[in-house]
């Protein structure tokens, strides 16, 4: 029987799933702080859909883009996790991805199209850190929130599978 393309890994199956040993997922945790899998009690790990394809963005910019560690680093602080995880995205799905020449960044009007808002065109650049800024903050609010979720998700398996023995 097979997982579902949206079922948790163990560290071991998104080891194998990503070709790269266990030990390097546990470094690049460390690394890139963006990288934070679901734990249970135990410490044991369980990676989401979106932690695989994280991973993978870090891959795909140290193995085949050739960055450096200070350089994904860099990748992070500037686009976060989203962008990386775009990467790893397009890269699974065997599609190209090509950044922006010199500009990792999102502009203004990608930035504002995400929230809805109508962005001017002259719009200041201190203005557009200041938008991408607040959309970093809520994306991390929604990833907490999706940390909740995936938790009280994993519980509710756990005691189902319980209940069918």
């Amino acid at each position: 029987m097979t997982k579902s393309p949206d079922a948790f890994r163990t560290i071991s199956e998104a080891a194998e799933q990503l070709d790269l040993p266990q030990h390097v997922l546990r470094h690049w945790e460390d690394t890139f702080g963006y990288i934070r899998p679901m734990r249970r009690a135990g410490g044991r790990r369980f990676y989401r859909t979106y932690d695989i394809e994280l991973l993978n963005g870090v891959k795909t910019l140290l193995h085949e883009e050739k960055y450096t560690t200070k350089g994904v680093q860099q990748i992070f602080k500037d686009n976060g996790a989203q962008y990386v995880a775009e990467i790893g995205r397009k890269a699974l799905a065997g599609e190209p991805w090509l950044p922006e020449a010199d500009d990792h960044s999102s502009s203004a009007a990608e930035a504002s199209d995400a929230v809805g808002e109508n962005v001017p065109d002259s719009i200041t650049d201190q203005s557009a850190d200041e938008l991408l800024v607040r959309l970093n903050e809520m994306l991390q609010k929604l990833e907490s929130v999706q940390d909740s979720l995936d938790e009280a998700l994993l519980a509710v398996d756990t005691i189902t599978a319980i209940e069918d023995r």
